[in-house]
């Protein structure tokens, strides 16, 4: 009897953990559902990119030559000016007074200089004759001497006094934009040194310097890509989403700063409607090496493990392993995966923050890798011949 029991009781309870079992399998969530693709394989170009600054290539403090009132100012203000454009004119009568006395003094010195040869030819003369001495000969051919001296210096002292006239005209001496004017007409300046009032300043317009600093690092690789030729750079404003302005590297400073690592560099880039102005900031970049194929996934489908980088991966039977990369730029809103992935792999792209653990099982629905930003509609041109080998001879030392 007591057998029995025993044997129902072990029928009852193992219905019991069949039916919980039964139950538990059923209540089990499903596997969750992610987005996979595999990496976009297309050919890149690796740039490097530095914040810099633009700077005219000539900025001009406009002084006077000669001091004098300001009558007259002959431009507006921000204006572009021509070389050569009268911008501010000085009271010119002083000036015309000197020279009307200097042109005196030429015609007294020429008076002189025909009374010291007529006496020079009639002492000669009376010489033959031996009525005068040979020292009175001598004293009348120095004092012709003394007289053509002092022509001279009369016409030196004309052309002085007519330059000082043409002073008066203050001119520009390069084109490019103008700034406000510092002083007003009636004010007194002075003029003819570097510490002469300032009357305004013009910087040229076209072309325009992109300044900016590189590592040593930098310096070297492109020292050995100049070789083959300059690399393309292309800037962008801050306000711009795309590197429409192209120009070419013409310059590298002769030394790498001991204290900052980094060395000066500029690029030269068009300008032609004077839109860009020195001392705004831009974005450059600098085309890092040749074009190359290379795989891209989206930059959210990788993850950091400690110090590696890696990605999920989605087996044939839907388990996920992660898989360590080593990545390289963004481009076109993709990451380049330099290695440890294959072009077959499937990526999760979409739910990867659903993965509690690797060997989970997963539902894996096909997607698409797609580039982010649409790249830039200015193509990458090559520097010119004569360009190329100004940047190449700069970064040799040639």
């Amino acid at each position: 009897m007591r057998t029995a029991k025993i044997v129902a009781a072990s029928v009852v309870m193992a219905v019991a953990l069949q039916s919980c079992t039964q139950r538990s399998e059923a209540q089990a969530p499903p596997a969750p559902a992610v987005t996979v693709a595999t990496p976009l394989v297309r050919e890149v170009q690796d740039w490097d990119e530095f914040t810099g600054r633009f700077e005219a290539t000539q900025t001009i403090d406009v002084r006077a030559r000669v001091g004098g009132y300001i009558s007259g100012v002959h431009f507006r203000d921000g204006d572009y000016v021509r070389r050569g454009q009268l911008l501010f004119s000085l009271d010119a009568r002083p000036a015309q007074a000197a020279l009307a006395s200097a042109r005196a003094s030429l015609a007294q010195a020429t008076a002189q200089l025909s009374l010291a040869r007529t006496n020079l030819t009639r002492s000669e003369g009376l010489l033959e004759a031996q009525a005068v001495s040979q020292a009175e000969v001598d004293a009348n051919r120095g004092a012709v001497a003394q007289a053509q001296a002092a022509v001279a210096a009369a016409n030196a002292a004309i052309r002085a006094r007519q330059l000082d006239v043409e002073f008066t005209r203050v001119t520009a001496p390069i084109s490019g934009r103008v700034s406000d004017r510092r002083v007003d007409p009636g004010n007194l300046v002075g003029g003819g040194s570097s510490a002469a009032d300032v009357l305004t300043t013009i910087v040229s317009s076209a072309p325009i310097y992109f300044v900016f600093d590189g590592s040593e690092a930098v310096l070297l690789k492109y020292q050995r890509q100049a070789r083959q030729g300059a690399a393309p750079i292309q800037v962008r404003l801050q306000d711009e989403p795309d590197y429409a302005r192209s120009g070419t590297l013409n310059f590298t400073d002769n030394a790498v700063d001991t204290a900052s690592g980094v060395i000066r560099l500029r690029a030269s880039i068009p300008n032609a409607d004077g839109f860009l102005k020195p001392g705004m900031f831009g974005q450059a970049r600098l085309a890092g090496s040749g074009t190359y194929r290379a795989m891209l996934v989206p930059d959210a489908a990788i993850a950091t493990d400690q110090a590696r980088r890696v990605v999920q991966v989605v087996a044939a039977d839907g388990s996920v392993a992660p898989k360590p990369v080593q990545t390289g730029p963004l481009v076109d809103g993709l990451r380049v995966i330099r290695s440890g992935l294959a072009s077959t792999d499937r990526v999760i792209i979409a739910g990867g923050q659903r993965i509690q653990a690797p060997g989970m099982k997963v539902q894996a629905r096909v997607g698409q890798i797609r580039p982010v930003a649409t790249p830039s509609t200015s193509p990458v041109t090559t520097a010119a011949p004569a360009s190329t080998a100004t940047f190449a001879n700069s970064l040799s030392g040639d």
